[in-house]
């Protein structure tokens, strides 16, 4: 899983993953802005998807990022970020 780039594809196996998914929610859609909520996934599957990001990219990230992710997008450039500087 560890690489240098976070994908959407990345993200949605790391959701099924941790919380799987509501089934009125199709993850295969355009989902990049839509609102996490919306999307079925609480504070507490968003917990397990940012500890199941840290694991298996071996990063740490700050608590701040998943309050702030509010949506897919917002989550893989703050990931994305974060593996940049990791790097660096």
């Amino acid at each position: 899983m560890s690489g240098s780039v976070f994908t959407l594809d990345d993200l949605r196996r790391v959701l099924l993953e941790s919380a799987g998914a509501d089934e009125d929610v199709d993850l295969d859609d355009d989902i990049l802005d839509k609102e996490f909520a919306d999307l079925g996934y609480e504070s507490l599957a968003l917990l397990e998807t940012g500890g199941r990001i840290e694991r298996g990219w071996n990063i740490t990230l700050d608590d701040s990022v998943l309050a702030d992710s509010t949506t897919p997008r917002s989550l893989i450039e703050a990931v994305n970020a974060h593996l940049t500087a990791h790097v660096a």
